[in-house]
């Protein structure tokens, strides 16, 4: 960094998840960013304020959340606790640290009704308890905040969607997968560099950020099997009303989220979904 400057600090809710520690490993590589991990339970008030507090960063990366679509289902009271009220609590210790925020939401947010890919106007209409407490997160967050929506992450640290195909596989017999849902699946690696990006602008708003190009659950499956030198053809095709057992929580049938307001306010697309999971299997099978 040039002699003088100083580095910009920036705290990391939930940096030991998924998407957290790609968010961390994007932030270490850029030398005019000084990263912070938030260690303190979101859902704590006093021990947040005091995590953030005691860093006074310039932005707070708001990833903690409760992600496990059926636990929240079973567990709502947790579920609000950590995604609603957590949310809340990280954004007044931001606000008291003059800290500008970066909240990562969900396409959950919809109820799946739609025909075309979902933009940052259409009105929210949560199915399911994650969903609605996602939702909750986004109104707790100032009007300054930055909302970023995304959908299907999967990434090298913590199980996912992609994990768990790659472990059914190294089983014999069928895979029996929903082929009516259907989303952009999304490269937690690659998310973490579009919410790096706008954090380092302070960038207001709502914006959709996914890997281009959308599947059906079954497609992606077919394509990790594929990938990861497997027999797609063992991937077999489902409805959501035929899984056994049934999932607790329902999922829109259709999220999609359409990417144009973040391209149009500046930034690069992401790749298309394949190519983020090409390089997703290449680090998977390097662990």
């Amino acid at each position: 960094m040039p002699e003088g400057l100083t580095a910009v600090k920036v705290l990391v809710t939930g940096s030991a998840g998924q998407l957290g520690r790609d968010v961390v490993a994007v932030l270490e590589r850029d030398e005019s960013i000084e990263p912070f991990a938030a260690d303190a339970l979101v859902d704590d008030p006093v021990a947040i304020a005091s995590s953030v507090d005691a860093v006074g960063p310039d932005v707070v990366i708001h990833c903690a959340a409760m992600t496990d679509v059926d636990r929240c289902e079973r567990d709502p009271e947790r579920a609000r606790a950590v995604n609603a009220t957590g949310t809340q609590n990280v954004a007044r210790a931001a606000a008291a640290a003059g800290a500008h925020l970066v909240y990562v939401s969900t396409d959950y947010v919809f109820d799946g009704r739609s025909w075309r890919p979902y933009t940052e106007t259409d009105e929210p209409n949560p199915i399911s308890v994650y969903g609605a407490t996602k939702l909750a997160g986004e109104r707790a967050c100032p009007p300054e905040a930055t909302v970023v929506r995304t959908s299907w992450l999967s990434g090298v640290h913590g199980a996912n969607f992609v994990t768990a195909i790659l472990r059914l596989a190294d089983s014999p017999g069928e895979l029996r997968i929903v082929d009516d849902q259907r989303g952009s699946p999304t490269c937690t690696a690659d998310l973490a560099d579009a919410l790096v990006a706008l954090a380092r602008d302070r960038r207001p708003g709502c914006f959709h950020v996914t890997n281009a190009g959308d599947a059906s659950r079954y497609e992606l499956a077919r394509e990790v099997v594929a990938r990861s030198g497997g027999d797609p053809g063992r991937v077999r095709p489902i409805a959501t009303a035929e899984l056994d057992p049934p999932r607790p929580a329902a999922r829109p049938a259709y999220s999609v989220l359409d990417n144009s307001t973040f391209v149009a306010a500046g930034y690069k697309a992401l790749p298309d979904w394949r190519d983020g999971l090409a390089r997703l299997l290449v680090a998977l099978e390097r662990r």
